[in-house]
């Protein structure tokens, strides 16, 4: 790792603007019932857009968020000027809410270069650095190649196989409202309740703010789940499941994938599948 840890802090990153491998890329995409979108446009100088909702998400699927073939993901990244060799360092400009998902889709296409900037454009604005008002244009097509890894990737199918492996935890990043079918889901169309045996764990737990938590307050809330069990993490379109993932990661858990559909799939009425509440 070029860094001691794949979540880097402000600091980290102001001393690495003159490196020539680093990609900075803004991850940014809406929350549910709010967007950033009429808002003055602010960045991190030297920002490039990794456009999660428009370009790395399969508009063939139904669902939302869908991970794009490597085909699709190559063309992207090398659009973006990313080389195999690219230090690759992921915001966004919430905080901590969809840098941590593009992580993930950079460690399912094969990348090991990949960090998060703990707290985002929210941390970066605390210390009083410069912003950017528009993001930087690329000068030269990149090399970099997607190569999926399947170590890191859940879908309908295998999470079938594993829901009832006790050496495996599904762990949702839900709310419990949404966990127990005490509320309502977002989407339309939508039963309520949870993969039978998964565990819930609200993606907000493990973040302090705009920052993830402590590793030793990580660690205890992790504590629930066997370290040796793979774990599998789901929340309602594989956003939030992601910040769950990169919080494990972060405490030394290597056997870890996100279910790509989560809940906007496996909640769908017409599938039928196996739901708890």
């Amino acid at each position: 790792m070029y860094f001691p840890s794949s979540l880097i802090t402000t600091a980290q990153l102001q001393k690495e603007f003159e490196n020539p491998n680093v990609v900075l890329l803004d991850c940014t995409i809406d929350k549910v019932g709010q967007s950033l979108k009429d808002t003055k446009l602010a960045l991190i100088p030297n920002s490039l857009f990794f456009d999660i909702e428009n370009i790395f998400s399969d508009y063939s699927s139904a669902l939302p968020h869908t991970l794009v073939s490597t085909e699709v993901f190559t063309k992207g990244i090398q659009e973006l000027g990313i080389n195999q060799d690219s230090i690759i360092i992921l915001y966004d400009r919430w905080g901590v809410y969809s840098s941590p998902r593009a992580w993930w889709m950079f460690k399912v296409m094969g990348f090991e270069q990949v960090y998060v900037l703990d707290g985002g454009l929210p941390a970066w604005k605390e210390k009083h650095h410069p912003i950017a008002d528009q993001y930087l244009k690329t000068l030269a097509k990149g090399n970099g190649q997607a190569r999926f890894n399947t170590a890191w990737y859940a879908d309908k199918t295998y999470v079938l196989t594993q829901y009832e492996n006790s050496k495996a935890s599904i762990i949702d990043a839900r709310s419990q409202a949404r966990f127990t079918a005490s509320a309502p889901e977002p989407r339309a169309g939508l039963r309520g309740g949870h993969i039978p045996q998964s565990y819930n764990l609200p993606f907000d737990h493990v973040l302090k703010g705009n920052r993830y938590r402590s590793t030793e307050e990580l660690e205890d809330l992790f504590k629930t789940f066997d370290a040796t069990h793979e774990q599998i993490f789901s929340c309602g379109s594989g956003v939030t499941a992601s910040i769950l993932a990169f919080a494990s990661h972060l405490i030394g858990n290597q056997n870890i994938k996100v279910y790509d559909g989560s809940w906007s799939e496996w909640g769908q009425e017409d599938l039928d599948l196996p739901i708890a509440q």
